[in-house]
């Protein structure tokens, strides 16, 4: 037997070894959940969160290797202000890199989706949690009045090839108002117990058909749910100091870098967080305004790597949405968060580099598109996956004169109001794509075709 073959056969049963190891592990507990994450430049990471005492081994290709921990098992700790919340399950969270052109992937008997180096079916979802803060009381219990679950199942009844979400996972802070049964029991406050009322747990079926993009929306900031965004969720590599347990640590743990997700024929991804803004605008003297100037410039930086640009982030800049007069009636609009398009606007009047094409947000719960005669990027709202919906119709066209943002003139727009479900693009060119939006029974209500930075619906108004 030559030497050559003789290291390749001991490679061969190490590898059969190493897998035939990782098969031993114990089945997943109810509470643990698997999925992968990308991030910057489109690095996949295999991320588990489990109840177990050690992170078990990740099979990639049937070769098994460790997992590092992220954060040791724990709870999340209490910040100071905030108003008690009952005890949460401690978690250990693991993760471990996922390379390029592997083929299957699995972590405590949990199969994991692959990266795809150019994904051409995407899913796109926001706004997923159940309610209950304070009066406001969704019905976590109905699936019908928190549908998440059956979003997640049709969403992965596509088979999409990735799936990005806009952020807003976590919504359940105070507990069950007294004799409302339809949210009677739930787990409530910023510990994982609500986190996976609200997120992980419906989100299993959406987890096994695809990597995820993770956007971070303003109910992940830290005077909220930001510890858990930073110890589950968010695609770097997780910093004591800044991780929103302490107040003190505010300023690092409420801004990070934008990064990009590349898509493969001269596309990409850009993410950027802008969980803190404040839609009432930020004056001058605000240090999230230069924070934030600051973004914009590295948004720009990026944006100059690919020949089309897709920007995501939770807060719509060029989307409206809708008021209605308790007293008369009246329904007035409003525009794009005003806090971003002060520190935008510092750097560049138009709010985006000219080279993004498209921008995919949440926030206001519904589903929207505009496309502008102006040169701003066509705009996608898909907040309407789970929390309790905007029942405030938009009209077809805005009156003359009335934009999302200064500058901003609107073409073509199109709406679903009080309607919950996914959306979807197709890749049909390099600068194409064929946007679909899909309610509860896997039924398509509307398509757009997108083209460059313009789009346009079949329907303006879902009904």
């Amino acid at each position: 037997m030559t030497r050559s073959l003789t290291v390749r056969m001991a490679a061969l049963l190490s590898s059969l070894l190493l897998a035939g190891c990782a098969g031993m592990v114990a089945d997943p507990g109810p509470d643990d959940v698997a999925f992968v994450v990308l991030g910057e430049d489109g690095a996949a990471t295999a991320r588990l969160i489990t109840t177990a005492p050690t992170c078990p081994p990740l099979v990639v290709d049937n070769r098994a290797m460790p997992m590092r921990v992220r954060v040791p098992r724990s709870s999340i700790p209490a910040r100071p202000g905030q108003p008690h919340t009952p005890p949460s399950s401690a978690m250990l969270t693991c993760e471990a890199p996922i390379a390029a052109g592997s083929v299957i992937a699995s972590v405590a008997g949990i199969a994991l989706p692959v990266p795809q180096a150019a994904p051409r079916r995407i899913v796109v979802i926001g706004d997923t949690g159940c309610r209950l803060k304070g009066s406001a009381a969704q019905d976590c219990n109905d699936p019908a009045r928190f549908p998440f679950a059956q979003v997640a199942a049709r969403a992965a009844e596509f088979k999409p090839d990735l799936v990005i979400h806009v952020g807003d996972y976590h919504y359940r802070e105070d507990p069950c108002p007294a004799g409302q049964a339809g949210c009677a029991g739930s787990p409530y406050g910023y510990g994982y117990d609500a986190w996976a009322a609200d997120f992980f747990t419906p989100a299993r079926k959406l987890f096994a058909a695809a990597p995820w993009v993770l956007a971070r929306g303003n109910h992940e900031n830290c005077s909220r749910a930001g510890q858990g965004w930073w110890r589950w969720l968010d695609p770097r590599p997780f910093e004591a100091g800044r991780d929103c347990d302490r107040p003190a640590d505010d300023a690092r743990g409420e801004h990070s870098d934008p990064y990009a997700v590349p898509l493969g024929g001269g596309a990409q991804l850009i993410v950027f967080d802008t969980a803190n803004t404040n839609y009432k605008g930020l004056p001058k003297s605000d240090p999230r305004r230069a924070a934030y100037a600051d973004s914009y410039r590295k948004i720009d930086a990026l944006a100059g790597r690919a020949r089309y640009n897709i920007g995501v982030d939770h807060h719509p800049l060029f989307a409206f949405g809708a008021n209605r007069d308790a007293r008369t009636g009246e329904i007035t609009l409003f525009g794009g968060d005003r806090g971003l398009l002060d520190a935008f606007g510092d750097v560049d009047p138009g709010y985006l580099p000219p080279s993004i094409s498209m921008l995919l947000s949440g926030h206001v719960h519904l589903w929207e598109q505009t496309s502008f005669a102006s040169a701003h990027p066509t705009q996608f709202v898909a907040g309407f996956s789970g929390t309790a919906e905007d029942i405030v119709p938009l009209p077809a066209a805005p009156p003359a004169g009335v934009g999302p943002a200064p500058g901003a003139i609107v073409e073509h727009m199109s709406s679903w109001i009080d309607g919950f479900g996914f959306m979807t693009l197709e890749r049909t060119g390099p600068d194409a794509w064929l946007a679909k939006v899909w309610d509860l029974d896997g039924r398509e209500r509307n398509s757009c075709k997108v083209e460059g930075k313009k789009s346009r619906c079949a329907v303006a108004q879902v009904r």
